[in-house]
């Protein structure tokens, strides 16, 4: 872009967000720039202010703003339960989904030996000790339904099949009204594997 060095820095800066490339960084830091100044302000302020508050809960490692986020300091969830999950955002998913009620650590990742992720860079260490803490009846691993996810799944659950009654891995398959002639084969492949007795 020609003109302001100032304004190609930003419209770069925005590219750092999943899924923005150099289009619609220019729209939004044009859009900022020419009709809505405050909202720009108000953005970099709050951007600011979260970068610097904004860290790991000490007991699932979601993202919080105290030392315990919401989740773990709600007397109302149910001890029983323990979801590990990938990212932050699998919580917001599980909670905006409903139904479920229990408790969360996150893994911040997935085994990926290429990438140089082990069992060290995920922290399993401090889980083994969480479930050590006050064992809960059951282990839900909720990992993605990838290669890697698969392999993280199967690590945690032979590290801890000692120690937790039950593991158990969340359904993959068809989707709620979807038709078989349309579901990819992967698909099929892992809601036949894990079919479960109607009666």
């Amino acid at each position: 872009m020609t003109g302001s060095s100032l304004i190609a820095r930003l419209i770069e800066a925005f590219q750092v967000l999943p899924g923005v490339g150099p289009k619609s960084a220019q729209r939004m830091v044009l859009y900022l720039l020419q009709k809505n100044r405050s909202g720009g302000h108000h953005l970099a302020d709050l951007l600011g202010e979260t970068l610097e508050r904004v860290g790991e809960c000490e007991s699932c490692r979601n993202l919080s703003e105290t030392p315990r986020c919401p989740l773990c300091e709600d007397p109302r969830r149910d001890d029983r339960l323990l979801c590990v999950v990938e990212t932050p955002a699998d919580i917001f998913a599980l909670e905006h989904a409903g139904g479920y009620r229990g408790r969360y650590f996150v893994l911040h990742g997935h085994l990926s030996p290429i990438d140089g992720i082990g069992p060290d860079e995920l922290e399993l260490e401090r889980l083994e000790r969480r479930v050590r803490s006050g064992p809960p009846e059951e282990l839900i691993l909720a990992t993605n339904p990838t290669v890697e996810g698969e392999a993280t799944a199967h690590y945690i659950s032979e590290l801890l099949k000692d120690l937790v009654p039950a593991i158990t891995r969340i359904a993959h398959g068809v989707p709620l009204g979807g038709e078989l002639e349309y579901i990819d084969g992967g698909t099929l492949v892992h809601a036949l594997q894990g079919r479960r007795s109607i009666r």
